[in-house]
């Protein structure tokens, strides 16, 4: 029946009956069996992984029922609602942030035309409204089926990827295959997260390894997680499962600023140290030589001890992640002095570079632990280009220009000495525990090059250099001279140096710099 106010009632129900039918087939992904056959891989679905990474109740789906439009090779038969990636929006901890998760269930999680505009209308929509983007990849690649027009669907993204680049943060997360051109958004996006065991990137697969190079290899050996956090440093943060990731990813996100406008969110609740502060006058060793791990630094003046550490198992000489002092998140990037002594060296240079720039961008304040005896030695450094590498670090916190706090806490030798946030190059308070060592080199060094003839030509020249080392140690080897020309703004007490980076930092909060006017500079690559 119908009247003149529209359809009858029981149409209505079949129209809302049809709409939860759709809706439920949208939901399914690729099915009850194929979703069984991710979870025996140890993955979560999609959606699942959505559930767990968004607040509860707070994920707003957008383009469920896109379905591609492609009749070649059979595709008109299977045309799957959502075309095997799910979008939308929701909040982390009440803050909004756009996402996206490839579903493995239908058609691999491959990117084909309507897949790839569900993207690039989340990005777009991240960009519009500034806050940050993220992508979980599970695909297996571009689908062929689709030929040229996939192909477009990739380069779409990296556009955006690289417009929204420094304007709001980007996560990708790869919880599956991402392999071929799948590779370069993870690349563009500021932070990779992948999952022990389950994911992998490669440009090119084992198969395509073996015929060009003859090369036997696993895709865990090729690009799983492990090596991409320790050998190519493309990994950032390692996860043992996908929950562990998602948990992670949002504990990540706590620390960054919704876009490159705003200021990073300030924690609420307990600010305090769960250290006592009068520990940090004891980390450091007597003997000028003997290493020590600066995470106890870093921990010591944390609030409640929390430190979120990028590529800690990449070029472990350096250590770089995000702490809250005061509850304002900070970047902090220091020397490790139980890796290599802390030396500066190609992996090391590009691991800062990127951390300092990304910060930079996003009004982050870095902090800089130094104890550096100076950058590595070598022909395999020289011919790999430690110049121009070297000089990535150098040109990132030369460009930065947030709050840049510098705490020397025992060697400062050389040019690393300039790299490392020196007054010279922009450092906004420099300060240096009472066992720094600031000095063109080390005492060793500098005395055989200034006294070698004194030496050569003394009747016991191992006690003559001694003596020289010790009267050179005395008069160059310690932070008063450089305070004295104003290098350093003051030699602290180690216990002191919470107070002294809480109230440097309040004071440096609305720093403000002019640059000169370009299009951009010509960072050396």
């Amino acid at each position: 029946m119908r009247d003149d106010n529209g359809p009858s009632q029981p149409q209505q129900k079949d129209l809302f009956a049809d709409l939860e039918r759709r809706r439920e087939e949208a939901a399914q992904g690729g099915g009850p069996e194929r979703i069984e056959r991710q979870h025996e891989k140890d993955k979560l679905t999609a959606r699942e992984r959505l559930d767990i990474l968004l607040d509860d109740g707070s994920f707003e789906e957008l383009g469920a029922f896109v379905r591609h439009q492609v009749s070649d090779f059979g595709l008109d038969e299977k045309r799957p609602y959502g075309d095997g990636v799910v979008t939308g929006y929701g909040t982390i901890e009440g803050r909004l942030v756009y996402v996206f998760s490839q579903d493995f269930t239908v058609f691999g999680g491959s990117l084909g035309r309507a897949h790839a505009d569900k993207i690039v209308q989340i990005m777009e929509l991240a960009l519009q409204n500034g806050a940050p983007v993220i992508g979980l990849n599970d695909s297996g690649g571009a689908r062929i089926q689709e030929g040229v027009v996939s192909l477009g669907g990739y380069a779409d993204i990296f556009k955006l990827n690289t417009d929204a680049s420094g304007v709001v943060p980007q996560i990708s997360a790869v919880m599956g295959p991402c392999a071929g051109g799948a590779v370069y958004s993870p690349a563009i996006t500021d932070f990779t997260f992948m999952v022990e065991g389950t994911s992998y990137m490669f440009v090119t697969g084992p198969n395509v390894v073996k015929t060009v190079t003859q090369e036997d290899v696993t895709s865990e050996e090729l690009g799983g997680a492990a090596a991409h956090a320790s050998k190519s440093g493309v990994a950032h943060v390692t996860c043992a499962n996908d929950v562990d990731c998602l948990l992670r990813l949002r504990e990540l996100v706590g620390y960054l600023p919704a876009n490159c406008e705003e200021p990073p969110p300030r924690a609420a609740g307990n600010r305090a140290s769960s250290f006592d502060a009068e520990e940090l006058n004891t980390l450091v060793p007597p003997a000028p030589n003997k290493p020590y791990d600066m995470h106890d630094v870093i921990r010591r003046i944390s609030d409640d001890g929390d430190f979120f550490e990028i590529q800690p198992d990449y070029a472990r000489n350096l250590i770089v992640g995000f702490t809250r002092l005061d509850g304002h998140p900070v970047g902090v990037v220091a020397n490790q002095p139980a890796v290599l002594a802390g030396v500066l060296d190609i992996d090391a240079s590009l691991k800062g570079a990127r951390f300092v720039r990304f910060c930079d961008a996003f009004n982050i304040p870095l902090l800089i632990f130094e104890d550096v005896p100076g950058f590595l030695p070598g022909t395999d450094q020289e011919w790999n280009g430690i110049i121009k590498h070297g000089a990535k670090l150098l040109y990132a916190l030369c460009e930065a220009t947030v709050p840049k706090v510098t705490v020397i806490t025992r060697k400062a030798y050389g040019g690393a000495y300039d790299v490392m946030n020196s007054k010279h190059i922009g450092g906004d308070l420099n300060f240096a525990w009472p066992t720094a060592e600031i000095a063109v080199m080390g005492p060793k060094g500098a005395v055989e090059i200034i006294y070698r003839r004194q030496i050569q030509q003394a009747d016991d020249p191992e006690a003559k250099k001694d003596a020289f080392i010790e009267q050179y140690r005395e008069k160059f080897a310690n932070p008063y001279v450089a305070a004295e020309y104003g290098y350093v703004d003051d030699v602290i007490k180690p216990s002191a140096t919470r107070r002294r980076l809480i109230r440097g930092f309040d004071m440096l909060r609305n720093k403000v710099v002019n640059a000169p006017p370009k299009k951009h500079g010509n960072i050396p690559l």
